[in-house]
């Protein structure tokens, strides 16, 4: 950063200094929103350094031991993603939607019994009474749900709900997350059950182990539909390869046609699995603007195995799952084709493939990506890391 651009930071800072705590707080979560949008803010960088040092206890990221509201959200800890409330699907709930929702509910709607359950939960966490304080939890978070639910049941009561979130977050989205968690909280048990019925770990979700959570999850539909979205998510992060989710719309079909598959019980588990290729193009993209060739590299090649899975499992022509993947694939290629534009022209040669304006439909973008990697990324990881300061290079950092 040059000396005018610490300058003008600084006096944004200044400025900031000024503003009431509360509304620094809140800025603070926009502007991580933001940043997992991709927005790319000026100056945005050193404020946000310097409100996470002074709100590094609070904000959408530390609901820490030692926290009431820690304790209230905890049952949603399983679906809780780190991205933008925008990019969280059915079975998701965006960490970044928790702070404004605990601020509408604590400073809104239930004021006084919020001041209660903080006061006690606060004296039986300090005590180290944590059986105690998550009972305290529960009976705050029965007495939102009742509050939630009775005011989103009319048009102008969610009308309220909307209008109270904006207050706190420029997101329409955290209204859908907000509904996620009454949801999910109406559904704590059930979960809690289909969870700890899961193996900890899932090395390959095939065999006995597929069998396994399709019965799972099948029961758990017969119980609770609404409960499935929320169950892949948990699924999902039992996966060491969490696309293997797939599997489980797959397997309850008969042939490899979409339409089939889109038929079935569990289907959402592809456009879920599409989510990933989704959140990966955004780690690319945060790889290729910070410099970390290598992490790139992992992130291209782990996208190509998803794009390889969903078109060897699935007969996707025509359907609408086909139109996303495409366009997702194309994203990242264009991705990839704008940074590999800035290499010098004396190492072009090394990108031939992905300057094609057509790709072959029977080889997949990943697999030519790949092979680029594999005959020239040593050269133009060479070339970016040239800059960046060798002292502040982070490209081993997962």
């Amino acid at each position: 950063m040059s000396a005018k651009q610490d300058q003008t930071a600084e006096h944004l800072i200044q400025y900031l200094r000024q503003l009431a705590p509360q509304v620094r707080r809140r800025l603070l979560a926009e502007l991580e929103r933001l940043h997992l949008l991709g927005e790319d803010i000026p100056h945005s960088e050193p404020l946000i350094a310097a409100l996470r040092a002074e709100f590094r206890n609070t904000g959408p990221n530390h609901y820490r031991v030692g926290n009431p509201s820690r304790y209230f959200f905890e049952p949603l800890e399983p679906v809780l993603v780190d991205s933008a409330p925008e990019r969280a699907n059915s079975g998701q709930i965006a960490r970044g939607s928790l702070a404004p929702i605990w601020s509408l509910v604590t400073e809104q709607l239930l004021r006084s019994m919020a001041a209660d359950y903080i006061a006690n939960a606060t004296k039986a966490i300090s005590a180290d009474k944590q059986s105690e304080a998550r009972q305290m939890a529960q009976t705050f978070q029965k007495k939102v749900l009742t509050s939630l639910n009775g005011q989103l049941g009319s048009a102008e009561g969610a009308a309220g709900i909307r209008e109270g979130l904006m207050a706190y977050t420029s997101s329409h989205a955290t209204f859908d997350d907000l509904k996620k968690m009454l949801r999910c909280l109406d559904l704590q048990r059930e979960l809690d059950e289909f969870a700890r019925a899961l193996a900890p770990k899932i090395a390959r979700l095939e065999g006995a182990s597929l069998d396994k959570v399709l019965g799972l999850l099948s029961t758990l539909k017969s119980r609770r539909a609404d409960a499935v979205p929320f169950a892949l998510t948990i699924v999902a992060r039992r996966l060491e390869s969490p696309w293997e989710l797939l599997s489980l719309a797959t397997a309850t079909s008969d042939d490899r046609a979409a339409a089939r598959i889109a038929a079935g019980p569990f289907a959402i588990a592809v456009s879920m699995v599409l989510d990933q290729i989704e959140q990966k193009h955004h780690l690319l993209l945060f790889a290729l603007r910070n410099n970390r060739p290598v992490r790139a590299r992992e992130i291209v090649s782990e996208i190509y195995r998803i794009e390889q899975a969903l078109r060897t499992q699935i007969e996707l022509k025509g359907s609408g799952w086909a139109q996303r993947l495409d366009e997702l694939m194309t994203d990242v290629q264009a991705a990839v084709d704008a940074e590999v534009s800035s290499i010098p022209g004396d190492h072009r040669h090394l990108t031939h493939i992905l300057e094609s304006p057509r790709l072959r439909p029977d080889d997949s973008f990943g697999h030519k990506v790949g092979h680029i990697f594999e005959k020239g990324w040593d050269v133009v990881a060479g070339l970016l890391a040239g800059h960046t300061d060798p002292a502040h290079r982070r490209d081993n950092v997962p």
